[in-house]
Parts: structure tokens; sequence; C-alpha cells
């Protein structure tokens, strides 16, 4: 990774935002300098994705005012993509190197004696354009991208964001502007997504729930809170700790202010005369600290899931279960048990199998052999964000009352105002519509449309997705004091740590493990596991004894004439392998050969392979032919 420069490359002064009577941003100001590796934190419609969109210049602000660097190249991953349904997959991640295609099309379109010639090698070379397709290849593989010839009108919500994803990083951007950009992600891709931005060459602001990844590569944490940015030095934990520290003096300046209210308010109220006996300066400094706003106080929030019945001594039973899909086998002979108080997490890649596993425990699924058996008591309660939609023109109060003012809660019953509450809704905007409602609002929303319904065995597909921290802490609070059964498919590492007595993986190959303990447990059995594997497989180092009367071997005739033309043949290799280089070492191999840079290195390592490997049998053929006194 290149060293930062310190140059500002954007900066954001008193920016200003009002839907309607809810002011978001109040005078935001913030800098992003070269280098600088930012994770943005803060509640769910407090403003988060406005600002970005703003600094991606996607929407203008109300008031304020956004200087950019001349010709600062910027990525952007909105939280919705907007494309047309009929473009393919690689159309769409190509037009995020729009300016570098360009770039190569004004180069190849240049006459031979042009003088711009140079000026836009130099402009190619920076931008790394030689290398794009390489750069594509080699996203799409790392995201799991779908295939390049599909139409994005066919593609799942999941699908959609890995293109987007894919999209804004190709570009080789100045800036990267990231809204949650780990959603639809399984745990290889957010680990090769770390690896990309701890080394990324330029600077970057990025919005998730993981904390994990924000532990790994940010350098500064931006708080966005009641309208205005705090910058806290460090990682995720650095941020934590140091806003403890922020809250706790706000805390002691807010008593002390009110200390100061009290005493002055028991003078004042002694009437005039009292009052003319003291300096009017007095009285002048009361009314100020009266008039001073204390610090913002958060909406309290609960999210108690509603208590569930209880279990039979049988939950969910699978029994030897196989599933195959359009002709790919997913599952193979898999057993499980489910009991009262187990919170079982799924991980693996994506599309190994994992929802279907689900839909299989649901019963909405039939498996290809094997069986499925059901407590007489099971309740189930699905929560499945991508197949269950809001409708923008309702209230929230209606989305989740559904015609009722009240839900069955244990053995009681309780308000959907209240309830609503519970899930950080404040009074005043739970008769506003759905459509005003940021995407982690809507999250939180459906949440607690789904959650209402109880049961005692929750299914939970992604959860964490758009969720802001602080409504993420409280939901792992709630499944840890469930006393149902939970199973939940997540690739958010710290929630599976935080949250689960045991791991179903899926590991490729049609292999289904399930292993005790969080995911952390899982994945150093897993190694262990995997080096048992290598050692087992790995060729045993015998040394060969050398009997009492050894009879050397004689060269068959066969070996003979392989011998016998192993020269040549080797000097055929070696002069591929100087051929091959001279092509990399022309001045001009980048305006000859630069799209194919990725065939040439593999053409390389194929004809440096073929002389290593006669090299060693012509060494072999020969150590025979000398034994043998030939």
């Amino acid at each position: 990774m290149s060293q930062p420069t310190h140059i500002t490359l954007l900066d954001a002064a008193d920016v200003q935002v009002r839907f309607n009577d809810n002011e978001v941003l109040k005078g935001a100001s913030l800098t992003v300098r070269d280098g600088d590796h930012l994770g943005m934190v803060g509640r769910n419609g407090c403003g988060k994705s406005t600002f970005l969109k703003i600094l991606a210049e996607e929407t203008q602000p109300d008031a304020g005012e956004v200087t950019r660097r001349t010709g600062l190249v910027t990525g952007y991953l909105p939280q919705d993509m907007d494309v047309p349904a009929d473009a393919t997959v690689m159309d769409t991640i190509r037009s995020g190197a729009d300016r570098a295609m360009k770039l190569l099309e004004e180069y190849e379109s240049l006459a031979a004696d042009s003088n711009r010639q140079t000026e836009l090698e130099q402009q190619i070379t920076a931008a790394d354009a030689w290398n794009i397709d390489t750069r594509i290849k080699t996203a799409m593989t790392h995201l799991n991208a779908p295939e390049p010839e599909r139409l994005m009108g066919t593609l799942s919500g999941g699908e959609k964001r890995r293109v987007a994803l894919c999209r804004a990083i190709i570009s080789n951007p100045d800036l990267l502007i990231l809204d949650e950009p780990t959603n639809h992600l399984d745990t290889d891709s957010i680990e090769w997504m770390a690896e990309y931005l701890k080394k990324f060459h330029g600077a970057f602001l990025v919005t998730t729930h993981d904390r994990y990844f924000l532990d790994e590569i940010c350098n500064h944490i931006v708080e966005l809170q009641a309208g205005r940015f705090f910058l806290h030095k460090g990682n995720y934990s650095d941020y934590l700790e140091s806003n403890l520290a922020r809250m706790e003096n706000e805390q002691a300046l807010e008593l002390k202010r009110k200390r100061f209210l009290r005493r002055e308010l028991d003078w004042i109220r002694r009437g005039p005369k009292a009052r003319t006996t003291k300096a009017k300066f007095r009285v002048d400094k009361f009314h100020g600290i009266k008039n001073t706003q204390g610090p913002d106080k958060e909406l309290e929030m609960e999210l108690i899931i509603p208590p569930p019945g209880q279990l039979a001594n049988r939950v969910v039973d699978l029994i030897n279960v196989n599933l195959e899909l359009g002709g790919q086998k997913l599952i193979d002979r898999f057993d499980f048990n489910f009991e009262a108080g187990m919170r079982i997490g799924i991980c693996g890649r994506n599309g190994l199998g994992k929802t279907s596993l689900l839909r299989i425990v649901l019963g909405q699924l039939k498996p290809t052999g094997g069986s499925r058996k059901v407590g007489v008591l099971t309740q189930f309660n699905y929560v499945d964000q991508e197949r269950i939609q809001l409708d923008p023109e309702k209230t929230l109060l209606e989305e989740v009352a559904e015609g009722s003012d009240m839900i069955d809660f244990g053995n009681g019953r309780l308000a959907i105002r209240a309830y609503l509450q519970r899930f950080g809704f404040n009074p005043k905007r739970i008769n506003m519509k759905v459509k005003s409602l940021s995407g982690g609002e809507k999250s939180r929303l459906l949440l607690a449309r789904i959650l209402k319904h109880g049961g005692n065995f929750l299914i939970l597909d992604e959860p964490t997705n758009d969720l802001d921290l602080p409504t993420l802490r409280l939901l792992e609070e709630a499944l840890l004091a469930f006393s149902g059964c939970v199973l939940v498919v997540s690739h958010d590492r710290y929630f599976l740590n935080r949250v689960c007595t045991g791991i179903i993986a899926f590991e490729g190959n049609r292999q289904v493990v399930y292993n005790e303990g969080d995911y952390e447990y899982y994945r150093e059995k897993l190694a262990e596991r995997r080096s048992r594997l290598a050692k087992r497989e790995a060729p045993a180092k015998v040394r060969p004894s050398k009997p009492d009367t050894p009879k050397a071997r004689k060269l068959t005739w066969k070996e003979k004439n392989e011998l016998e033309g192993m020269e040549a043949a080797i000097l055929e290799a070696e002069e591929e392998v100087m051929r091959i280089e001279a092509v990399f070492a022309d001045p001009e191999f980048h305006a000859k050969h630069g799209g194919k840079t990725s065939e040439l290195t593999v053409e390389m390592e194929q004809a440096k392979k073929k002389a290593a490997e006669l090299y060693a049998r012509w060494e072999e053929l020969e150590e025979i032919r000398q034994g043998a006194g030939q």
C-alpha cells in the first residue's frame, strides 16, 4: 500500500439536509484526505446514506458545500442500484471503469506520430487501465459475482449487490464510498474485501454493521450523531473506548450544569428583593446556561422478542437428509436434532444450500432423500427479509398492526405503539409513511412486524443486513434471552460468535458439518481438520534402503530414445521462455500487448514449468544411464 500524502481529496462543510420536519444533517462537516480509511457509524435514519449520496454527487444538500480535488476519481456503492434490466452483468461492471476504458479507446485511435501518446500512456498507467480485464476477473471471482452474460433483471437482490460492488472497486478510484459493502457477501468474500481495503492505495469511507470488518480496515471511525460528525482515531474497538469517554464527559458536564441551575433557581425564586443584592451578571449567567441545550438523548430501545411457548422433547429432527437441486447435489446424508435452547448458526459460501436447509426445516422444501420430523409443540417464525415486502404508502403503525391495536405477548397483551417503541421508533414518527424511512429503519420495521407473531422456533435468514450497530447489539441480547430454538444464516462473524451455541457449516463438495461452540471455535476445528488431512495426503519421505548387492537398472529402449531427444526439447523450451521474456522487456509492451498481460503471464509460467520438468527428467534418465554404465 502506498504511503498517504495527506492531500485533501474532499471537504464537506456545514452540510444540512431536512426531510419534511426531520433535520437529519445539521451543519455536518467532514474532511477526507488521501490514505484515510474511514468507517462511518450511527443509528438507522441518522443520515449516513444521505451523506454518502451527497459525496458521490447522487444528490445535493439543502445547504452547505462539498469541495473536491480536481480530477478526483470516485467509486460508489449505493444501497440500491438502478441499472437497465436488459444490461448484462459484464457491461454493468465494466461501466464502473468508464474513465479507464475511454483512455484506452483514445490511445488505440491515436495516430502513430501523435503528440498525445506519452501523456495518455502516463494517464493509463496511473489508472492501471492496462490491467482492467485482470482486475475485473479478480473482483468477480472473489466476490462471487453472477455469470458475465446474465441480465441484471434476472438477478436477486444479493447478486445485484455483488455486481455493484465489483463495479465500484474496478475503477481504481482515488476515493471509495461504500454503503454496507458486506451485505450479501459470504465469509470468504468479506475476508478478501477486507484485505483489498487494507492495501487500498487511496482513501475510503464505508458504512457497515460488520464490527470485525471495521476493526480490520479502519484507521478512523466517524460517528454521525444528532446531525453532526465526531471523529475517533483508530479502529472500531478504539472508537468504543473513546466514545464511552466522550459520553461520560458530556454526562459530567450536564450534571454540573444541572447542579448550577438548581442553586441559581433557588436564588432567583427569592424574589426581586433578594436579586438586588446580587450582581446582575449572575442573573444573566443563569438564563444563559438555562437556554443551553444538553446532550441529545438516544431513544431507549429494548427489542424484546415475544416470549415463546414451551417446546416438546422433539423440536425438529433431520434424518439422513439429502438434497439435489438443478442436477447439483448440495447436501449428502445430514443428520441433526434441534433442541430447546439451541442457537445454531449456518455459514458457508453463497450457493451451497444454506437457505435450502432452512426451507427443509420449515417444511417448504422436500429433501431428495431422508426425512424431517417435527415436534407437536413446535411453532415456526421465519424472518426472511428478501421475500417480505413493505407497502411504502402505509404508516409504520398500519404495517405492524395489520388491523389490530394489540399483540399477544407471553401471557398478556401489548399495545402496538408500545411494541414499536421497543424497536426504537419515536412515538412522533409512528404515523409517518414507510417510504420516508431509511433502508436500516425498514429492516428494523420488518423485524418488528415478523417477530410479533411469536413462535418458539425462530429461523432468521441474514437478519443483520442493514441494521445499525445499536439495533444489532439489542437483537443479539434478545436472542440470547430467547428460551426457544434459534436457527440463523449469517456471514457476520461477530454476530455468530456472540449468539451461537453451535455452527452448521457448508464447506463445499456436499459437506455439511456441525460443530458445537461459536464461529471462532469452528474455524479452529476446521484448521485442525485440514492440517490432519494435509499430513495424511502428503507423500511419506522414506529414504531408499541400499540392498546388499545393488543391481543397476538399465534404460529401456523407449527411455534411450527419450534421452537422445531431451537436449533438443530443453533448448526449445528455454527459447520459448526467452521469447516471452523479450515481449515483456519491450519498451512498447503496454502499447502492443497491454490487453494480453494476463495471458502472457500464464504462458510464461507454463513455459518455465515445462523447462524445469524437462531438466528434472533429463537428470533422472542420465543418472540411470551412468549407473548402468550405458
